[in-house]
């Protein structure tokens, strides 16, 4: 079989695993390719860009931490956005004794994504948050330290790949220009050449 990436718009409520003992709905009610596997995860109710692979090269470079992959998010929260919650999310808070990475963080207009109804919290706001790091429900954590419960949460991108117009559950193949926007943002210079040997080598340049 022929390595294959795909990028899949992970809907609520979907589970990022094929199987769940539980019977709630997984990837393998959307997904029928052998071989793929998800690169991380999106918590079951979370939404948005989620990176699956054949190819073992691609899974390591976007999940093993030392590459500080930037991964990029909307979080609509409850309440209003202050000046001192943006700085401290950006400053990266201690939570529990864990420390986190400073992120990019902002306020935006409700982003393009498919309507979903959320609990009536009046008012609500909008943020765009991006991370290089994935700790367990990290989004959700910091924004509720700061006084911010994330209501809904949407990746929009990984690396420089963006979601795009990709409907909630479907999928599409990536293309070797795909691949390469995939690996933009890597925040570790050292791994610069093993990225660009990844991208000419025979295994992504074939798949087309």
């Amino acid at each position: 079989m022929k390595s294959i990436t795909l990028a899949f718009h992970k809907p609520y409520l979907v589970l990022s695993q094929f199987t769940d003992r539980e019977s709630r709905q997984t990837l393998g009610e959307f997904i029928s390719i052998d071989g793929v596997y998800s690169a991380g995860r999106l918590d079951y109710r979370s939404e948005g860009l989620l990176i699956l692979s054949s190819q073992e090269d691609i899974l390591y470079h976007l999940t093993d931490p030392i590459f500080q992959h930037t991964k990029t998010y909307c979080a609509q929260v409850e309440g209003l956005v202050s000046s001192e919650a943006v700085g401290r999310l950006k400053g990266g808070p201690v939570i529990h004794d864990q420390e986190f990475l400073p992120v990019f963080v902002g306020e935006i207009d409700a982003p393009n994504v498919e309507p979903r109804p959320v609990r009536n919290y009046h008012p609500t706001s909008w943020l765009k948050i991006v991370l290089c790091e994935g700790k367990k429900h990290q989004v959700r954590r910091m924004t509720a330290a700061v006084g911010l419960p994330t209501l809904r949460l949407v990746r929009t991108a990984i690396g420089g790949y963006e979601l795009g117009n990709l409907a909630p559950g479907r999928w599409q193949i990536l293309k070797p220009d795909d691949i390469r926007r995939l690996f933009e943002n890597l925040e570790s210079r050292a791994i610069q050449a093993q990225k660009s040997s990844l991208i000419s080598g025979s295994s992504y340049a074939k798949h087309r």
